[in-house]
């Protein structure tokens, strides 16, 4: 049985320990937005680690079996949510659908890729949450097919204000199994980061645009 409590810790503990999270508060990285961050996080690389994978499919199926128990359909984004909600789906049996960023330009032009039906209760698998407009964007092509978005579960989140400001606006609720604050926790733990680091990294999260200026 997966202690909820434990895994925001866990799973920033893992993603350090492969790179798929990468802390650089001197030496930040640049993002093709131009922003300067301290953080570099490719969550794609979960895939190649079965006990990490399985892991955060079981994450993911404690939190929707506790919070969401109704659920009927998972629901991955395109690309990096897919594998993540396919192994969710399996591990609770249930349905699984995945949602591209726009829909086909031939065939029958989908967005939506597997079945969801009108008045379905579904949960949106997505690998990292950054500002949440790609996350919105999926859970709103849920809701178009007059099914019911109850969640968006994604494995990161950087914890940015305006990922939380657009969620509320949307209305759809939104958690990640781990986060930036615990990654730093972690981190420092393990001395990735120093003590005279902290205030820089979270200084970026309170404003990501000024960082590096």
């Amino acid at each position: 049985m997966t202690n909820l409590a434990e895994i925001p810790g866990r799973i920033a503990a893992y993603l350090l320990q492969i790179e798929a999270v990468a802390l650089r508060p001197k030496n930040p990285f640049t993002w093709t937005s131009g922003i300067k961050s301290p953080i570099y996080c490719d969550n794609r690389l979960t895939m190649s680690y079965p006990e990490i994978r399985e892991f955060i499919a079981e994450s993911f199926a404690a939190v929707i079996r506790e919070q969401y128990p109704d659920t009927e359909v998972i629901a991955g984004t395109a690309t990096a949510g897919i594998p993540h909600a396919a192994w969710v789906a399996q591990k609770m049996n249930l349905p699984m659908a995945y949602i591209r960023d726009k829909a086909k330009g031939h065939g029958k032009e989908n967005q939506i890729e597997g079945i969801i039906k009108p008045g379905q209760k579904v949960v949106v698998i997505e690998d990292l949450i950054s500002t949440g407009g790609s996350s919105i964007k999926a859970a709103k092509a849920v809701q178009d097919t007059g099914a019911e978005a109850q969640a968006v579960l994604a494995i990161f989140s950087y914890q940015l204000d305006k990922a939380v400001q657009a969620f509320n606006e949307a209305g759809i609720p939104f958690q990640s199994l781990s986060d930036y604050t615990a990654l730093m926790e972690v981190a420092l733990e393990k001395g990735v980061i120093q003590q005279d680091d902290v205030q820089a990294l979270k200084a970026w999260r309170e404003d990501p645009s000024s960082f590096g200026a």
